[in-house]
């Protein structure tokens, strides 16, 4: 009963302490509430107006991204329905999650909502994800460096020199329609949710 166990070099998992467990757990609660479109929608019309907002506004505006229709376009019975849902389920859990102060009437952003943007990484359902165009680049810059190196790029019309200050350009000017991108893709940030 009292046996050690000797060491034999296996690895041993690692252990997670508490603030591990409390990051995953956050991790795991922040992608359960961008999981539902309702919310993301509050979030958006929430940021977007950058003050408080009436639980009627917001059900107006949410009810029309969700029909695609114009504001004046929606109906009492389609407004009431998103009224009820954002009231009863969803403010609730936002609240619950720290995002929103929700008072019955009035809805307004946290400070712990900023960090939700982190985790949208908004991609076109025809585009390519930025991670996988990154790789795509890599490998083409990859393909330039082992050509130098190899000496089956041509130098005489572009130098070395040339050729890496290319490559160094290809990144940057992703860089930077990257980070414009996913600004403007960033809740909050258009007329009409991404």
């Amino acid at each position: 009963m009292g046996e050690r166990r000797a060491t034999t070099g296996e690895s041993r998992p690692a252990q997670t302490g508490p603030s591990d467990r409390d990051a995953q757990s956050r991790e795991g609660e922040i992608f359960d509430l961008l999981s539902n479109q309702r919310r993301r929608y509050a979030i958006h019309y929430c940021k977007r107006e950058d003050e408080p907002v009436t639980l009627g506004d917001l059900a107006e505006h949410v009810a029309a991204w969700e029909l695609e229709k114009d504001l004046d376009e929606i109906t009492s019975a389609e407004r009431k329905r998103v009224y009820t849902s954002l009231q009863q389920s969803h403010l609730p859990t936002l609240e619950r999650a720290d995002v929103i102060e929700f008072d019955d009437r009035t809805i307004e952003l946290t400070d712990e909502a900023a960090e939700l943007d982190v985790y949208l990484d908004i991609v076109p359902g025809n585009s390519v994800s930025w991670g996988v165009y990154y790789l795509g680049l890599t490998g083409v810059g990859s393909v330039v460096m082992a050509g130098l190196w190899l000496e089956v790029v041509p130098t005489e019309t572009i130098p070395e020199l040339g050729w890496a200050t290319l490559v160094f350009a290809l990144f940057a000017v992703s860089a930077i329609v990257h980070v414009t991108q996913t600004r403007r893709l960033r809740l909050g940030e258009m007329e009409r949710p991404p």
